[in-house]
């Protein structure tokens, strides 16, 4: 099982793909379906990510795109 993360343009825009961060999840095929279900299930509930898309790909790979929310932060105060 192969993660790839995949960070969004620092510039703001209005699209989607700027307001959020990618994970995408890479599955063999011949690992366990049920362990690659498990880590979807970890980073959804530990980390905020939501599944995407998923899809199987010839010869029976599957790969997962899960996103979360790029929460950007401003300074309210300045300290001299």
């Amino acid at each position: 099982m192969r993660e790839q993360s995949i960070a969004s343009p620092a510039l703001r825009g209005k699209t989607d793909h700027d307001r959020y961060e990618y994970l995408i999840i890479t599955v063999e095929p011949g690992e366990s379906l049920k362990e690659a279900r498990a880590r979807i299930g970890e980073h959804a509930e530990y980390g905020k990510w939501e599944l995407s898309r998923s899809i199987i790909l010839y010869g029976g790979r599957r790969r997962y795109w899960l996103r979360r929310r790029i929460m950007r932060v401003q300074r309210t105060t300045q300290f001299l």
